[in-house]
């Protein structure tokens, strides 16, 4: 049976009534209801219980956890966010697994993995852990491995790329731009992630969007901002050097632009949200038919909109698109758009016959998603990238 088959098998029809005790969707989203008050804890039992079972596993994980317990419930809340969405769930799982090949994950950690898993929810569930809550989160969980195991299983190409810093260029003080030659190209589209390990913290991966189309010659720009809680983020910005060699991780998310759609494109983004939406607008200029692109570039102030030049001027030689800046505080009288990009975007209209991209920071995409749904836009018009922070 496919990872597709599985996942369906123990949802209800669209006939059906969802709001039965025995429904997987609504067993493991109120269980886990109850446990995620608990994050912190969930993730030092989960841990603590995997070490003990496969000592083995704790030499692919970094030396300070708070980063990798954050990770943790995050993953668990994309999965259960998404467990009524075979669809969108399965390609994520099947990228996670290949992707996590770089660890050196094997078979049987998976099994550890699954058993640390539930020994946390059941702790944290407390009574609510009945004996239909744990065979709704083994059967859920064995999808989950069962997609990953057998998409890692399947890969042939490389678990991971190394690349080494070219350069180097502070754009400000929580800003860098980083370009990355590899050893060889890394088979990503445009608008998607990759994850990196830098010789300042090892073991320590992070997500970036390279923000050019892919080149022959493998070189990788990427744009990062110097986060408050960001480890990798703050070592990247103030620490890299040229000559570094990072380790690049298998390309993952479905960030992209339906080319059979005929409609027109809105793109919106987010601070260095714009990367990958520049690699998309690279991409769309090297094509022979492109749509009309509407790009909405927002940042607290103008300084925020630090390439902001750069896409002008692209602009300026391309009549399909068009850029719009967007500043929540103008002090500079700068011409901009005021306000938020939820508000500034949905002023504009519905959009409701676009296809519509949004990048940035995960509570801007939730802002302006929401925002766009209320004014009417539909939902399967907009594609982000939820799982691509820090």
């Amino acid at each position: 049976m496919t990872a597709e088959q599985l996942l369906t098998a123990d949802l209800p029809s669209a006939g059906e009534s969802r709001s039965g005790a025995s429904g997987m969707v609504e067993i493991i989203r109120s269980s886990f209801a109850l446990v995620e008050p608990h994050a912190e804890n969930v993730g030092r039992h989960f841990y603590a219980t995997l070490f003990s079972r496969a000592p083995e596993t704790r030499d692919l994980f970094p030396v300070n956890m708070e980063v990798q317990r954050s990770r943790l419930l995050r993953a668990l809340v994309h999965v259960v966010q998404m467990v009524d969405q075979p669809d969108d769930l399965v390609p994520f799982l099947e990228q996670l697994g290949r992707d996590h090949r770089k660890f050196g994950v094997i078979a049987k950690h998976y099994d550890a993995v699954g058993g640390a898993l539930l020994s946390a929810v059941a702790e944290f569930a407390g009574d609510a852990w009945t004996p239909e809550v744990e065979k709704a989160w083994t059967d859920a969980y064995g999808v989950v491995a069962g997609a990953m195991r057998t998409a890692a299983q399947a890969e042939r190409g490389p678990a991971s790329w190394l690349g080494r810093v070219v350069s180097h260029t502070r754009m400000g003080w929580d800003l860098a731009v980083i370009t990355v030659q590899t050893s060889e190209p890394i088979p990503y589209r445009a608008g998607q992630y990759v994850s990196v390990e830098t010789p300042q913290r090892p073991r320590l991966w992070r997500y970036l969007s390279p923000a050019n189309a892919p080149r022959p010659d493998g070189t990788l720009e990427f744009h990062v901002r110097a986060v408050s809680s960001g480890w990798v983020s703050r070592a990247v910005v103030a620490h890299s050097r040229v000559g570094d060699t990072w380790r690049i991780g298998p390309p993952m998310g479905r960030m992209s632009i339906d080319r059979t759609s005929g409609r027109d494109l809105l793109m919106i983004a987010g601070g260095t949200g714009m990367a990958p939406l520049k690699a998309l607008i690279e991409d769309l200029a090297a094509q022979e038919k492109r749509p009309r692109t509407q790009v909405f570039v927002g940042g607290r102030t103008w300084e925020d909109l630090y390439d902001f030049g750069a896409l002008r001027k692209l602009s300026y030689s391309n009549s399909w698109l068009d850029v719009i800046p967007v500043v929540e505080q103008d002090e500079e009288d700068s011409g901009a758009e005021s306000g938020t990009l939820a508000d500034v975007v949905t002023r504009y209209g519905a959009w409701a016959d676009h296809d519509v991209l949004v990048c940035g920071s995960p509570s801007m995409i939730r802002a302006t998603v929401s925002r766009m749904l209320v004014a009417g836009t539909p939902l399967d018009r907009i594609r982000y990238d939820p799982f691509t922070m820090d």
